[in-house]
């Protein structure tokens, strides 16, 4: 799987719509609306390297609304809640 983290600028005032038309796209798994510089993040995640141009180039990138996008491809995923899952036994969450 290939997961790609795409940051969108867009005009201001379709930001909502923008989000939606993005979110329901084929390989976008999430969209946050975020502070700072960008206005949107999306994940999009696929199993081809191909692929990401599709979603992104072909996909993100022309909905209207949008005005630029960053795309950073991950490598790797670091995360706490994986590898709880990798080593858990089925006890409950003690926290």
């Amino acid at each position: 799987m290939i997961t790609s983290i795409v940051m969108i600028s867009c005009d201001s005032n379709s930001i909502s719509e923008v989000a939606y038309q993005i979110a329901e796209l084929p390989g976008v798994s999430e969209v946050y609306s975020t502070t700072g510089i960008v206005d949107l993040i999306a994940m999009v995640r696929v199993r081809e390297f191909d692929d990401v141009e599709k979603v992104i180039a072909g996909g993100i990138a022309k909905v209207p609304g949008v005005v630029h996008t960053d795309t950073h491809i991950a490598f790797r995923a670091y995360s706490k809640h994986d590898l709880e899952e990798t080593f858990s036994i089925g006890f409950p969450d003690a926290t």
